[in-house]
């Protein structure tokens, strides 16, 4: 390491990183031109950037012996083998198995029941026989590939409702749902009638129970992001299909635990057809979507029991039963102060209002919530209280700060930082994180090439802060699952929902509540240091790998002698990786390791060596 008065060493450190820059782009742009394609063939797109660039400069270069250092002295790397073909599709938190030993009241028994450390596996889920990477958005909005989830139950049980069709080797999604047969374009543009999509000032969206997503699929056209949600049952591998297409969702379910989101996250909620049962538990689902919904939000209800008396014959349901549903779901809806603004056909649009003045005479009177902090969810219990609103000083004005239309909130001074809500973190620190983390991606950027070309669309950062790495990478071509870490220092993610970006809770020492090969990129910045003492390096990055796809990328930033130590894990997983100097330069102990997890599946040679 050259000291800070070794200037000659300094500039020979300076030019090698240059090197390895230069060195790591072709070695990303390489990559993309052999990739697998949604067509099984090689990537047209990344082909034609392959053959658009000038690694000449490399051509009389020792690439191995100029990028950062790696001691290899503590011993061999560890080769994970592969795990059974039968756990292609496993899901830790959600096993099957498991599940049925739990409870099956309010669905306790779908919620996450993770294994113990003895029952964890130690080996490398596989992909299946014929995977190939998505086609690119907006096609992945219409396709997949069967080979990646060869599941053909749904194109027989929703035949006639449109959701799903097999066509050769390819799924097809024409855009319908039980809900919508007119399209997905339609019934948004029906609801835009009403919530004021089209203007920005609607943004986030949490949908309830949601099918492939295709709600979501076709929001985005609105430039609206939906978190959709749908456990993993007999409906197989809908939220599979969701991510497959591109579009964000996890596997979950209203049951007893409150959703993994803070509080005030989400301008609109909605339930298609949803089967949720708003009106039982005395409303406490109701409740815990108020929680979630901003003040001056809207809730969509869709389907039973909106107009039963026109439906009730053919949802083969007793109109008594169908009649009781509904008059709790407005009683529920009047304590929780929302106003009902549109009721046409099946469809329901309640408006929670902006602001509560909770002493009012009201009959009944609302319970609300003693918390002290309503957005401390991890594993809590749902409660029968309402979710006070943030105080204010007037009257008329909007709990939670007046709202700002996207993409304007994106970089605008968060209410919840303004407001002096989250210590430690001032107006001046919110700014300094946004130019740091445009500094960071564009440095990312001059190093994996393919960042900007549509490869990545499906993102997830592991330690997302004030979501400033999302916010530097926004583009229609991807988004990002911004995860903050239930153990992290300060409670950010509702600082990342009012920016108009999406997240939720979640602790690395457990897995992910997503199907394998699910993600193209994920970002890890200071994950290891954070968790150091918390629970095996190794763990967690056999969660990465199962959730990354084939030919996915991986981007560490942490210091060296972590860097160091992940470096060799993720050797014997058939991960190629590249350390990089911090863009400040050689002398900054923080350091960038970037990986690329190799293609290979279920059946093939089983070696883990390099190649």
């Amino acid at each position: 390491m050259a000291t800070k008065g070794n200037s000659g060493d300094n500039r020979s450190r300076s030019s090698v990183s240059v090197f390895i820059v230069a060195g790591l782009c072709c070695f990303f742009y390489i990559l993309g031109a052999w990739q697998r394609s949604g067509f099984g063939k090689g990537d047209s797109i990344a082909l034609e950037i392959t053959k658009q660039t000038d690694c000449s400069i490399l051509s009389n270069l020792n690439y191995e012996t100029h990028h950062v250092g790696i001691d290899d002295s503590e011993g061999v790397v560890n080769e994970f083998k592969p795990c059974s073909d039968h756990y292609i599709d496993y899901t830790p938190c959600q096993d099957q198995m498991r599940a049925m030993t739990f409870p099956r009241e309010n669905m306790n028994y779908r919620e996450r029941h993770c294994p113990p450390d003895e029952e964890k596996l130690h080996c490398l889920i596989p992909a299946p026989k014929g995977y190939v990477t998505p086609f690119r958005w907006p096609q992945s909005r219409d396709y997949v590939p069967y080979a990646n989830a060869p599941y053909k139950s749904l194109t027989v049980e929703k035949a006639v409702q449109n959701w799903i069709q097999y066509e050769g080797n390819v799924f097809r999604f024409p855009g319908g749902g039980t809900q919508f047969p007119r399209g997905a374009d339609a019934y948004i543009n029906e609801l835009a009638a009403v919530i004021p999509m089209d203007s920005g000032m609607v943004r986030t969206a949490l949908d309830t129970g949601c099918g492939v997503a295709s709600w979501g699929a076709y929001l985005f056209k609105k430039n609206v992001i939906a978190m959709s949600f749908a456990p993993r049952d007999s409906h197989e591998a809908q939220v599979q299909f969701a991510l497959e297409r591109g579009v964000p969702a996890v596997i979950g379910v209203l049951g007893t635990i409150k959703l993994p989101y803070p509080s005030r996250a989400f301008d609109m909620a909605h339930c298609s057809r949803c089967l949720i049962q708003w009106g039982a538990n005395d409303g406490m689902y109701m409740m815990e979507v108020d929680r979630v919904l901003r003040p001056g939000g809207y809730w969509v209800l869709s389907g039973p029991p909106i107009n039963w008396r026109n439906n009730y014959v053919a949802w083969q349901r007793p109109k008594e039963e169908l009649e009781e549903e509904q008059r709790k779901i407005e009683e529920m809806a009047k304590l929780l102060n929302w106003e009902k603004k549109h009721e046409k056909g099946e469809i329901a649009i309640w408006r929670k209002q902006t602001s509560f003045d909770y002493g009012r005479g009201r009959d009944p009177q609302p319970t609300l919530c003693d918390s002290t902090n309503a957005d401390d969810v991890w594993y809590k219990k749902m409660e029968l209280c309402i979710t006070p609103y943030p105080e204010t000083s007037d009257p008329n004005e909007d709990a939670g700060g007046a709202w700002k239309p996207f993409p304007e909130r994106l970089n605008a001074l968060p209410f919840r930082i303004f407001s002096g809500s989250i210590p430690g973190v001032s107006p001046e620190t919110y700014q300094e994180d946004n130019r740091s983390w445009k500094k960071h991606v564009n440095a990312y950027k001059r190093t994996n090439k393919l960042l900007d070309t549509g490869r990545y669309r499906n993102i997830m950062d592991m330690n997302a802060g004030l979501g400033s790495f999302a916010a530097a990478l926004d583009s229609p071509k991807l988004w990002v699952m911004n995860v903050m870490p239930t153990i992290a220092e300060k409670d950010t993610l509702g600082v990342i929902f009012e920016r108009g970006l999406i997240g939720i809770y979640h602790d690395w020492c457990e897995a992910f509540s997503t199907y394998p090969r699910t993600y193209d990129l994920i970002h890890a910045n200071g994950v290891f240091s954070l968790y150091k003492d918390k629970c095996d390096a190794e763990d967690i990055l056999l969660e990465m790998d199962r959730i990354l796809r084939p030919e996915g990328a991986v981007i560490f930033r942490d210091h060296m002698d972590v860097l160091v130590k992940v470096s060799k894990i993720v050797r014997g997983m058939r991960w190629n990786t590249k350390m990089v100097d911090h863009e400040d330069g050689p002398l900054v102990p923080e350091k960038v390791l970037f990986a690329v997890k190799r293609y290979w599946v279920a059946g093939e040679d089983n070696s883990t060596s390099s190649e």
